[in-house]
């Protein structure tokens, strides 16, 4: 009984200081935002920064409380296209992925080809998009899948060929189906390389249906970015970057702890 206490309470303690590290890791990056944004403001004051030129971190947040309804109304638009194009690339990279597995054919022919495709930038092919398929949001959500597709599935393939060749020897000695071996062993396994392109496209992905409404819409962050630009209203520009941000971590937060989850249940 007193073997088990103390196991108890060793494990109580080592989750106690898990927390204390956490808490400390946050502080550090929390206090240094603060700060920046006080030098921010001090600097525009006493300076008399003009709003055109550089706007307070006050008059900022003066933006989220006035403008509220426009800048929630655009956030949506922007969130839609997003979510509908960062689901598509990941089932579109999954099934081509799977494809290259089982046809090692599709792979030496496109896979080097994806590669280069990551050289171009997001800003190049927006345009095309918009006159090739409109002002609509097909053309978003076409930006967003592009962008988003080729880390997913570059990652995927990455973990499925990081495998140990002696487990994928094991499963040919037990004589198992192609399917079969996907399924319980390059599957399950490619899934930590597999998160991490999910990691790296949702970081992309609400960028890249802003950079696309840039370029052509009537509505969405990109256009009311556009707009306040085009009136010098900086601190409008700000408030649609700050959106930005913080929903790319949003996407980023989800996909951690969906990673999270899914090793806690294989486990």
């Amino acid at each position: 009984m007193m073997k088990n206490y103390n196991i108890t309470d060793n494990k109580a303690k080592n989750l106690s200081k898990d927390r204390f590290l956490y808490k400390s890791t946050l502080f550090y990056p929390i206090i240094t935002f603060i700060s920046l944004l006080f030098v921010w403001e001090l600097i525009c004051v006493k300076m008399s920064v003009p709003s055109y030129i550089l706007p307070k971190p006050s008059d900022i947040g003066l933006e989220f409380r006035d403008d509220y309804r426009l800048l929630f109304m655009h956030s949506m638009v922007t969130l839609e296209e997003t979510i509908i194009g960062f689901l598509i690339s990941i089932v579109f990279a999954l099934f081509v992925g799977i494809l290259m597995d089982f046809i090692p054919i599709i792979k030496k022919c496109f896979y080097p080809i994806m590669y280069i495709t990551q050289m171009i930038p997001t800003i190049t092919i927006a345009p095309l998009l918009v006159i090739w398929f409109g002002f609509g949001i097909k053309s978003k959500v076409l930006c967003v899948v592009l962008t988003c597709f080729f880390p997913v599935l570059i990652n995927f393939m990455a973990g499925i060929e990081s495998i140990d060749r002696d487990y994928l020897n094991l499963f040919k000695v037990m004589k198992s189906s192609k399917i079969n071996t996907f399924i319980h062993l390059k599957f399950p396994m490619s899934m930590d390389k597999f998160f991490t392109g999910l990691t790296i496209s949702s970081t992309y992905a609400f960028v890249a249906a802003t950079v696309a409404e840039w370029l052509g819409g009537s509505i969405g962050l990109g256009v009311y970015m556009v707009r306040a630009k085009s009136s010098y209203a900086l601190d409008k520009v700000f408030a649609c970057t700050i959106l930005v941000v913080i929903f790319s971590l949003i996407f980023v937060g989800i996909i951690t702890l969906l990673k999270n989850l899914y090793f806690k249940n294989r486990r």
